[in-house]
């Protein structure tokens, strides 16, 4: 592969646009392929050997374009499928929760790290699995959010129905440990709500709490990636997105991709 090969990045919806404004901010001059397979979301709901069939075909579908790098722009889906989708790929792949767990790692000052992220990536323990590989004496404490995700998606971002979710759902997370110092995001979404997660969770433990997003955390990993394969050039990069399904692409895509969206193909894994 090539400097002028595209990125691949796929999630089960429009959620991981998140990690393609990051990668565009990080590695602007970089084209990239987005498949988002709105048709089947959500993934954090189906079971592991569900989500690992349908992310092979996603991965397929970017290897098909002939990507350097392919990106799992969704927790869930890196959870459940990832040896399975580096096993099948000739390129470098890289998941959510690994970038998440190093960047968490990177901020705890005590070493007590709080995750939220859907049912799926939550009972999979895959964030207390590559945290524990890391450091065994950190501890981690997960709770499944699934109410953030069609808040995201309905841009109730900064109101008081985000507030009261966050603050409930945190709630009960910093019962469970009252000295997490550090709030993962594991959930491509969650980004989108970072404002009122951070805010909830410093009232709640009565101090600052640092808040790693995962989408940040995957667009410095790919940089890492990349090295010299990395493309240099001064213009921007093309992004050329795909999707399974067309329902209400045209109002969710430009939330979280932070800019108009000024085109898309409809595909059939």
């Amino acid at each position: 592969m090539t400097k002028r090969h595209p990125i691949g990045v796929f999630d089960s919806g429009v959620g991981g646009l998140t990690v393609v404004r990051a990668l565009r901010t990080a590695l602007p001059g970089e084209d990239i392929v987005y498949l988002g397979d709105t048709a089947r979301v959500p993934y954090g709901s189906k079971s592991p050997r569900t989500v690992e069939k349908y992310s092979l075909a996603c991965q397929h579908f970017l290897l098909e374009r002939g990507v350097k790098l392919v990106l799992i722009a969704c927790n869930t889906a890196s959870a459940n499928a990832l040896p399975a989708l580096r096993e099948a790929s000739a390129v470098p792949v890289i998941g959510a929760v690994e970038p998440g767990a190093a960047a968490a790692l990177a901020a705890t000052r005590a070493g007590h790290i709080g995750v939220i992220g859907t049912l799926g990536t939550v009972r999979s323990s895959a964030y207390a699995k590559a945290i524990a590989a890391r450091d065994p004496a950190a501890r981690l404490t997960a709770l499944a959010c699934p109410m953030l995700v069609p808040l995201a998606e309905e841009g109730w971002v900064d109101d008081d129905i985000a507030r009261l979710a966050a603050r409930r759902y945190l709630a009960e997370l910093f019962a469970r440990d009252r000295a997490i110092d550090t709030l993962v995001l594991g959930c491509t979404h969650y980004p989108l709500l970072r404002g009122v997660l951070a805010e909830a969770a410093r009232e709640l433990a009565g101090r600052e709490v640092a808040v790693v997003d995962s989408a940040g955390a995957m667009a410095e990993a790919a940089r890492d990636a990349l090295g010299s394969a990395e493309n240099r050039r001064s213009e921007a990069g093309r992004l050329d997105f795909f999707a399974t399904d067309t329902s209400r692409l045209d109002e969710l895509a430009p939330r979280f991709l932070g800019e108009p969206l000024t085109g898309f193909e409809l595909v059939d894994l």
